[in-house]
């Protein structure tokens, strides 16, 4: 099959790409292929009960069904086992649930937690919340504009102080990806921990936790054609280990009484409460729909449509593109500023012809801040985006600029 008629077959499995518009906004939330939607409602309809309470069928299979999923995550990211999955609600929840559990036990006052400046707010307000409750600093990364981070740039902000550093595999405005294997050797050297924010890495490339070399790595389902609601803290198992709980209640006990209770083992102490079982169900499935595509023909894709969104941007007047002006640089995210125009007016105009873009800060103020912006637009590409949709999208681009009383 041709590869253009292999994308039209793809586009078909989306009920919702079946409508007449062209959902560009990829790093916010991906739309969910029919397999998925499928998986969720089975469960729902076949096995749907409490896992875990019940010695039922019904019970165990829905038990089979969430430990299963979570053996899934771990192969699909190259985890040392499936306990070191812990399902959380998203990256945010992931990344919480981390800084509340391990800082409380291994950051004292004066010691230093380094976050760069481009990280999402889910990867920078935790460890600046803890920061400020155990007396630490919280040290600056700064990349380069395009961003690339350096070993001069590692090189001022790691010391002996540092315990943690936090770092996103690809920025969700820049789409920079960095060589993090690498980085997580210079963070280890300091005897620090390497937190890795997957949410924008983990749907569009191949990540194996182990030859990253990082201690934790988070991201969300949603993103990588899951339901909402799903999401993964993947950790070191001598780490998680050594963590305490960071919610209390049901499932993440072995034994309680009235003077003592004894917390469950790794990965459950971590995930109280009755679980999202269809949410780690469609995840599974959406894996599975991922390695079912390859990550060859899902590279070759989105790396062909950022070039052709590219090359379209550069001949529209007035359009500055953040970053690198390296198409192969932006991971299928291009952030960018029309002269003249608020990102919001260049949102809605698109919006008005159907064409689905992001506008605004994109949880990465600090960011802003360091770039001298603030506010962007941005548009981001799935595999099942279209030649067409990218040209629909530079067509109604050029023509926002004199919609809003400019000339050429």
């Amino acid at each position: 099959m041709a590869a253009d008629e292999r994308i039209n077959e793809y586009r078909k499995l989306f009920p919702l790409l079946r409508e007449d518009i062209a959902y560009l906004d990829n790093a916010a939330t991906t739309q969910k292929p029919e397999q998925v939607l499928d998986a969720v409602r089975r469960y729902y309809e076949k096995d749907n009960a409490n896992p875990f309470r019940g010695v039922y069928d019904l019970s165990e299979r829905a038990t089979e069904s969430y430990e299963a999923a979570r053996k899934t995550v771990s192969e699909f990211i190259g985890a040392g086992s499936p306990e070191e999955i812990v399902f959380v609600r998203n990256a945010t929840e992931a990344l919480n649930l981390l800084a509340y559990s391990w800082c409380e036990d291994n950051i004292s006052e004066g010691d230093e937690i380094v976050v760069s400046v481009m990280e999402h707010h889910s990867d920078f307000l935790p460890w600046k919340h803890m920061a400020e409750k155990k007396g630490a600093k919280l040290v600056k990364l700064e990349p380069e504009v395009t961003g690339e981070v350096t070993d001069e740039a590692l090189g001022r902000v790691l010391s002996e102080k540092t315990k943690l550093l936090a770092l996103t595999q690809v920025s969700n405005v820049l789409g920079y990806a960095n060589d993090m294997a690498h980085i997580a050797e210079k963070v280890h050297e300091k005897g620090a921990i390497f937190v890795v924010d997957g949410a924008q890495s983990v749907p569009h490339m191949k990540v194996d936790a182990e030859q990253l070399g990082c201690d934790f790595l988070a991201f969300s389902g949603h993103k990588m054609y899951a339901p909402m609601g799903i999401g993964v803290l993947y950790g070191k198992m001598e780490l998680l280990e050594k963590m305490s709980p960071y919610m209390y209640g049901g499932e993440m006990i072995q034994t309680v009484h009235w003077d003592r209770a004894v917390y469950a083992e790794v990965p459950h102490k971590f995930e109280a409460g009755t679980v999202n079982v269809s949410g780690a169900v469609g995840l599974s499935e959406a894996i599975s729909f991922i390695n079912s595509i390859g990550w060859d023909y899902i590279r070759n894709r989105e790396a062909l449509l950022t070039k052709r969104a590219m090359e379209g941007m550069a001949d529209i007047p007035g359009i500055t593109v953040l970053g690198s002006d390296k198409a192969g640089d932006h991971e299928g995210i291009i952030t960018f500023t029309v002269d003249g125009v608020h990102p919001h007016d260049v949102a809605d105009i698109l919006g008005k012809s159907g064409v689905c873009i992001r506008a605004g800060h994109h949880c990465a103020q600090p960011l802003m801040d360091y770039l001298g912006v603030k506010s962007t637009s941005r548009v981001s590409f799935a595999f099942y985006n279209t030649e067409e949709e990218v040209d629909r999208f530079l067509n109604e681009l050029s023509k926002v600029r004199g919609l809003m009383g400019y000339g050429e």
